[in-house]
C-alpha cells in the first residue's frame, strides 16, 4: 500500500468580498480493522498512514502482547470499505486474546469505545522502572520542534501528533493521524522497532487524557507533555505509573500536574 494520508477536494470559501472555489487537502479518515490470527479484533477510524506502526503500537499499548517479538508478521489489505491490518502474533497472545476478546468500534475522538466492562477499561497500568528526570528545557525544545514534523497537519490542519523525544528534547520519532490516540500508537509502534535509550518522553498535540497516559507508561515514558489540560484521572494515572505529566506547554512556561519533582530546569 502506497503511501496515504490526504486528499484534495474541491470547496467553496464564502467572505464579505464574494466567494470562490478553492482546492483544499483533506486528511482522510477510513475503517482499520486489526486482525488477529484470522480473527477481527477492533475496527477503529484512523489516518490510512504509518498503519503497520498503528497495529504493532496497539498491539502493545493494549497490551496484546507483551514484547514486539510476539508478533510475527503484519500486512496491510485494502478494499473498498476500508483497510484490514492482518497480524500474526504467538499463540498463547492468541490464546489470552480469545479469553477477553471484544469488539471495539472506535471513533476518532475516543480511546475506550466498545469496552465491555469497568475492568476491561480500567485495567492496570504500566509502572515505569527508569525514574528519569526531564527538563523543562528538554520538553519545551521537543514540543517546539513538533509542528515542523507535521506535514499532514501542514496540509490538513486536522491531524493530531505525538512525538518521542530524548532526555535533550531532540524529536526521534513523530506520527500523525486523525485520532490522538491513534497517533500514539503509530509513534509506539515505531520506536518498537528502534534502539530508544532509556529516558525518553512523549510529546502530543492534543489534551492528556487517562488513556493517553497509559499508552505512554506501556512504552516506557519518563514523562508526557500535552499542548492542552489533562483530565483528573490522568493525573491519578502518571502517578500511579511514576511519569511525570506536564501541559499546558508554551514557548516560555508549562504546568507540572504529576511528579512536579522530576521536572527540571
Amino acid at each position: 500500500m502506497g503511501e496515504r494520508g490526504a486528499v484534495h477536494r474541491s470547496a467553496r470559501r464564502l467572505t464579505a468580498a464574494g466567494e470562490e472555489t478553492i482546492d483544499e487537502v483533506v486528511v482522510e479518515e477510513v475503517a482499520v480493522a486489526l486482525v488477529y490470527n484470522g480473527i477481527s479484533h477492533a475496527v477503529m477510524m484512523a489516518t490510512p498512514r504509518d498503519l503497520e506502526d498503528f497495529a504493532r503500537g496497539f498491539s502493545l499499548t493494549e497490551g496484546l502482547v507483551a514484547r514486539p517479538s510476539e508478533i510475527y508478521d503484519i500486512d496491510v489489505d485494502e478494499s473498498p470499505l476500508g483497510i484490514e491490518v492482518k497480524l500474526e502474533i504467538a499463540a498463547q497472545r492468541m490464546a489470552a486474546l480469545q479469553e477477553r476478546r471484544r469488539t471495539l468500534a472506535g471513533r476518532t475522538g475516543c480511546g475506550l469505545c466498545g469496552v465491555d466492562s469497568i475492568d476491561a477499561a480500567m485495567r492496570p497500568v504500566a509502572t515505569v522502572k527508569e525514574a528519569a528526570t526531564v527538563s523543562r528545557r528538554a520538553i519545551q525544545r521537543a514540543m517546539a520542534a513538533l509542528p515542523g514534523q507535521q506535514p499532514l497537519n501542514k496540509e490538513s490542519g486536522a491531524v493530531h501528533a505525538a512525538g518521542w523525544a530524548d532526555k535533550d528534547g531532540t524529536l526521534i520519532a513523530v506520527r500523525e493521524d486523525v485520532g490522538r490516540h491513534n497517533a500514539l500508537d503509530k509513534l509506539a509502534g515505531a520506536i518498537a522497532r528502534m534502539d530508544i535509550a532509556p529516558g525518553g518522553f512523549v510529546v502530543v498535540t492534543s489534551r492528556c487524557s487517562y488513556e493517553m497516559v497509559q499508552k505512554a507508561a506501556a512504552i516506557g515514558a519518563a514523562a508526557i507533555a500535552a499542548v492542552s489540560a489533562p483530565t483528573s484521572l490522568a493525573i491519578a494515572t502518571a502517578e500511579q505509573a511514576g511519569i511525570a505529566l506536564v501541559a499546558f506547554v508554551r514557548e516560555s512556561r508549562l504546568t507540572a500536574y504529576a511528579l512536579a519533582d522530576r521536572i527540571g530546569p
